[in-house]
């Protein structure tokens, strides 16, 4: 009886201990996701001798940085990579294959939804109308939670997640099914705008916002407004000596920049803007029910301006140190509003972005372009001469992907027609590897076997997946632009499984997050994973990602 009674005792004693220790179980204030498209993981490095102290320096001096984080999918495209992020999951469970996937047997935006209307948006006449593209778009294409809706869950929907984003895709996707909001930019107005699947009207705070016309401010640094910028498209932020990691002004394979707001570094800038204005408006970090806040901010400039200019372009290196510029101070404004450990802060990208090939030709490196149109042509010419009787065999190539018509699909003549083709495509000196899902080569290589497996939804995405041979990417330019006298390919792009494109940054910094290097291998899925655990929250539904820490 009396080691019963001992026992006993000790049971309750550790039950007490327990019921303690969850009583103080603590959480950050404030989470910030900071997505930043098109950023290579050696921009952290490469730029470094150029960044201010508060920026990214602070992020790798006081954060846990991951230097070997890589994406495990392909193909690596913006809202393929926002969505992984944030679920911590790959295409083949959440359904976002890429910025265009098919859906019902045909080709949809991955954020289209016309069944809600725009709120604040315009059209090119400049009338306010809800009707217009730029406001049918909510997350539903989304198949999955996000960690954004896990905090929601977690809280009974206490917990307020904002999402902010030049691009629709690039906020919506982050912030989840159950957001308070996404915001994103309308081109016409420079407006921040949203749907009414968020709320019914624009909050009294985006309003004033708008209403202070800061695009139109930043404009004047452009020379569309600024006619004394003659020599590039904006003013360099230093000296161009400084400029040692890249080249020198006006190269061929630069493309022009059309001077808008979202081609510019004041596209970050604006972004930041909103982002400040929405922690305000929002009293992000400061809920009543003392349950932690999201905000995700993605910076969609690098990426645009990064697909016109290339890695090795000194504009691109000036938009990062720009950007860094304005991170130092958004952090810095994060410290005065939630209070300096009181928030995490973690940043990453979507997808990284390929070396230009003229440049790589420059300096004796191998790789080259699938001419993506000239070669979808030659593949319906190809088709028809061997499987005549069909009117049209493809519904287009994207994502790396060939997606026959539903006509093709549903002929008996499917599987001949399907290997027809994957033999076309293998003999193209570009393609490494072309194959069904349902039959991939034994000889095709790991990791791209498995990307290509992560990467594939059925119903979603196309019948053949194609492989480039290193250092190659997609031209989408007409065979009419390429056989201009002296075309060259100009800036840049990503989709491939080739660490150009699938080595990004991953580093957490803020509330009880100790400073670390760590150079062990990790993947874009563990970022929902480990924020999760911070949080101390149950992880997304279809999370495959593994926690840090």
């Amino acid at each position: 009886m009396r080691r019963i009674v001992m026992l006993l005792v000790m049971l309750a004693g550790l039950m007490t201990g327990q019921s303690q220790e969850l009583k103080e179980l603590e959480q950050p204030k404030l989470v910030v996701g900071l997505v930043v498209d098109q950023m290579r993981w050696d921009y952290l490095t490469r730029y470094a001798g150029n960044y201010c102290d508060g920026g990214f320096k602070r992020l790798m001096r006081e954060g846990y940085n991951c230097n070997r984080c890589l994406i495990n999918y392909i193909p690596a495209i913006t809202a393929v990579g926002h969505a992984a992020i944030y679920t911590g999951s790959i295409p083949a469970l959440t359904g976002i294959t890429g910025n265009t996937l098919e859906l019902n047997g045909r080709f949809t935006y991955c954020t289209d939804d016309t069944t809600v209307r725009g709120l604040g948006t315009i059209d090119k006449n400049g009338k306010p109308n809800p009707d217009v593209s730029a406001g049918h778009n909510s997350p539903r294409n989304m198949l999955v939670r996000t960690v954004t809706d896990q905090l929601r869950l977690a809280t009974n929907f206490r917990s307020k997640v904002i999402g902010v984003a030049l691009k629709d895709r690039a906020s919506i996707l982050p912030a989840g099914h159950s957001a308070n909001a996404a915001y994103w930019m309308d081109s016409h107005s420079m407006n921040f705008v949203s749907s009414t699947y968020y709320m019914d009207s624009l909050p009294q705070w985006v309003v004033d916002f708008n209403n202070r016309k800061l695009g139109e401010q930043y404009m004047e640094n452009l020379p569309s407004l600024n006619k004394q910028i003659k020599d590039g498209p904006w003013e360099l932020l230093y000296d161009e000596e400084r400029y040692v990691e890249s080249a020198s002004k006006h190269q061929r394979w630069e493309n022009s920049i059309d001077g808008s707001l979202k081609q510019s570094p004041w596209g970050q800038t604006i972004t930041f803007d909103m982002a400040k204005a929405a922690v305000e408006g929002e009293q992000l970090g400061h809920n009543p029910a003392g349950v932690p806040d999201f905000l995700c901010v993605s910076i969609s400039s690098s990426d645009m301006l990064g697909h016109r200019v290339s890695p090795n372009s000194i504009w691109q290196e000036d938009t990062f140190l720009r950007l860094d510029k304005d991170l130092a101070e958004f952090l810095s404004f994060l410290d005065s509003k939630v209070g300096q450990g009181n928030y995490v802060v973690f940043l990453s990208a979507d997808h990284g972005g390929m070396h230009n090939p003229e440049f790589g030709r420059e300096h004796n490196l191998p790789g080259g372009t699938f001419k993506t149109q000239l070669v979808r042509k030659e593949l319906e010419s190809h088709l028809k001469e061997r499987f005549p009787g069909i009117e049209k065999f493809l519904m287009g190539t994207t994502n790396l992907q060939v997606h026959f018509t539903k006509e093709v699909k549903a002929s008996s003549q499917f599987d001949a027609i399907r290997d027809a083709a994957i033999e076309f495509l293998n003999n193209l000196p570009e393609v490494a590897y072309a194959f069904s899902m349902d039959n991939i080569p034994q000889y095709v290589p790991e990791p791209i076997r498995t990307m290509a497996v992560n990467g594939y939804c059925p119903g979603r995405s196309g019948q053949i997946t194609i492989i480039f041979q290193a250092g190659y990417l997609e031209d989408y330019a007409s065979q009419k632009d390429m056989e201009k006298p002296g075309y060259v390919y100009k800036g840049t792009t990503h989709s491939v499984w080739s660490p150009d494109d699938t080595h990004i940054p991953m580093i957490f910094m803020g509330w009880k997050i100790p400073h670390a290097w760590d150079n062990k291998t990790y993947h874009v899925t563990d970022i929902a994973a480990t924020i999760a655990s911070i949080l101390n929250i149950q992880q997304p539904n279809a999370c495959v990602g593994h926690a840090v820490f």
